[in-house]
């Protein structure tokens, strides 16, 4: 999208905490239970563990030891600042261990060939330089974008006029010809349809 070019990331993640924000507004903080990360996160974990572990039993492997270990302090899962983070870091490691065990037991293999264990080494390269939150950011970036993107048009663009350029309501409805509570009620439509697609990120 054209708006796309001219909104710096953090933008958009401004857009979602305020987002998140208005949603918490007059309501009571819910804890975070293990059974609710397991059906968020368990999906999306398993198919980074994949890219870099190509058995698909062994990724799985990795995974389930990895909501083990957070079984097993899920008494205290709510002092983790940064859950994505947290879990996306844990998969790295157990991905990296992996990877240098399999390179070191090929190695005592003499057949092994050398593009296989190149292979091996760029993946390990590539989860050393992995930044768990640059890829919560750009993540969070894609998805608040595409919510963006699905706001009817007029709706979209009295939002970004609003948010995006900081006008205020009589502004906007000065530039657009339609009264300030038209411009409410589109602003409520909005952020509405923005929280019910950002609903399954706002704990995060």
């Amino acid at each position: 999208m054209l708006y796309n070019k001219i909104i710096h990331k953090n933008t958009l993640l401004d857009i979602y905490e305020s987002t998140v924000d208005d949603q918490r507004i007059n309501t009571e903080p819910s804890p975070v239970s293990f059974s609710e990360i397991y059906i968020s996160y368990y999906s999306k974990l398993l198919r980074f563990a994949r890219e870099y572990v190509v058995v698909n039993e062994d990724a799985e492997n990795i995974i389930q030891d990895v909501f083990v270990k957070l079984w097993e302090r899920q008494d205290s899962l709510h002092l983790i600042d940064n859950i994505n983070a947290y879990l996306f870091r844990l998969v790295r490691n157990k991905c990296l261990d992996y990877l240098r065990h399999k390179l070191s037991t090929e190695k005592c293999n003499k057949s092994v060939q050398n593009t296989f264990e190149m292979e091996l080494n760029l993946k390990i390269q590539s989860l050393d330089r992995f930044d768990e939150t640059f890829v919560s950011e750009k993540n969070m970036e894609k998805i608040v974008s595409d919510a963006i993107d699905s706001l009817p048009n007029k709706c979209r663009e009295i939002f970004l006029s609003s948010r995006i350029e900081g006008l205020k309501y009589r502004e906007i409805s000065e530039r657009f010809n339609i009264s300030v509570n038209t411009v409410e009620n589109q602003m409520s439509i909005a952020l509405k349809k923005l929280r019910i697609k950002l609903k399954d990120h706002l704990s995060v």
